[in-house]
């Protein structure tokens, strides 16, 4: 008795694994860059010699050239600022917060923002500079 070649049948279906492994990854990249590229209000900011990297729960409070107050890119008042900050405050008790306040701003303005983080208690609170361009 001989074996007879196994014949060869045709593809009767298309393999997608590798193009949905392809996809997968692909959107995977363009979450991180979408979130990655949203920073808020454009300031100018001051420089520093050192500058860590922020959390991607940490909530920004930024302050314009003009003086006006921004609460995750949004434009607010002081009330509305303590209103949003009590309000995220029941959420996450301790969350971290970021002031970032342009160069030319009033001082007076950032000492009012801090001020009012702390009566709300609110302790992780971090300034954000920009880098200091390095010496040659």
């Amino acid at each position: 008795m001989q074996l007879q070649p196994a014949r060869r049948k045709p593809y009767d279906e298309i393999n997608i694994t590798p193009m949905l492994d392809l996809a997968y990854v692909l959107l995977i990249i363009f979450i991180i860059m979408t979130t990655a590229s949203v920073q808020g209000i454009k300031v100018d900011l001051p420089k520093a010699s050192s500058a860590t990297q922020l959390d991607s729960q940490t909530k920004a409070i930024t302050v314009s050239n003009d003086g006006q107050v921004y609460y995750e890119a949004v434009p607010v008042s002081m009330a509305e600022l303590e209103q949003r900050l009590r309000s995220q405050a029941a959420l996450t008790p301790d969350f971290p917060l970021v002031v970032k306040g342009d160069g030319q701003v009033q001082y007076a303005k950032i000492v009012g923002v801090l001020d009012l983080l702390r009566q709300l208690n609110l302790t992780k609170v971090g300034l954000v500079t920009g880098k200091q361009p390095r010496a040659r």
